[in-house]
């Protein structure tokens, strides 16, 4: 898999030293000349030197050969933009990473799917295990290549749930409005920002869907 990285973030670079670990490609395209010196001494991975916010800047990444864009700047607005230009160039995943809540809606309005927002995972995450709730149970639920993820809901996907057309492999199992946990009933209506969980036979599948996500129409009703 080559995945390429817009900003040397710490958040980036830590997933790609994973990355780089499970021998997957990574390229880093970064603007600050003394960061990618730094890293060039510790990271195995390509690096471009600009903004990876310009079109001419992430096509030396060679994106027709990419597998995902990853947009972690620290900037929201830089990360939208930069999402965009990789949508543009047809790169298959494009993951933005967004500090302010705020933002998800434009992300949302603007195409962008595969949405991160780290203070409302990190707040989720801290708020369970202070409760004494084990975090890691969903984890040994899921045998063999079941596979469970989550997708913001565009304005595309708003109707009933049984009028989603997903792969026969695919459940939608619930979804999260407002923080509220809210079961994947045929009948319940589907909302533009609503975080749907999705239990999929394997990996595949579920890749198969963010591929195909911005073009997934509803069933037109009879």
């Amino acid at each position: 898999m080559r995945v390429v990285f817009v900003g040397a973030s710490a958040t980036n670079v830590a997933c790609a030293r994973l990355l780089i670990k499970r021998r997957h490609e990574v390229i880093i395209i970064e603007r600050d000349p003394r960061r990618i010196q730094e890293l060039s001494q510790e990271l195995d991975c390509g690096f471009i030197l600009g903004d990876g916010t310009y079109p001419h800047i992430l096509e030396e990444a060679s994106p027709a050969s990419a597998d995902a864009l990853i947009c972690t700047t620290g900037v929201d607005q830089n990360n939208i933009l930069a999402s965009l230009v990789g949508k543009t160039l047809k790169i298959r995943r494009v993951f933005t990473t967004l500090e302010d809540p705020e933002f998800e809606k434009v992300a949302l309005a603007l195409g962008l799917t595969e949405i991160l927002v780290p203070v409302r995972t990190i707040g989720r995450y801290l708020a369970d295990a202070v409760e004494g709730r084990d975090i890691l149970q969903l984890a040994t639920l899921l045998k063999g290549d079941a596979y469970l993820f989550s997708l913001a809901i565009p304005a595309a996907w708003a109707g009933p749930v049984h009028r989603l057309s997903l792969p026969e492999q695919a459940r939608p199992v619930w979804l999260y409005r407002s923080d509220k946990l809210l079961f994947a009933d045929p009948e319940l209506e589907l909302q533009e920002g609503d975080e749907l969980v999705i239990l999929a036979q394997d990996s595949q599948v579920a890749d198969k869907i963010r591929r195909s996500m911005v073009s997934v129409e509803l069933i037109p009703k009879a």
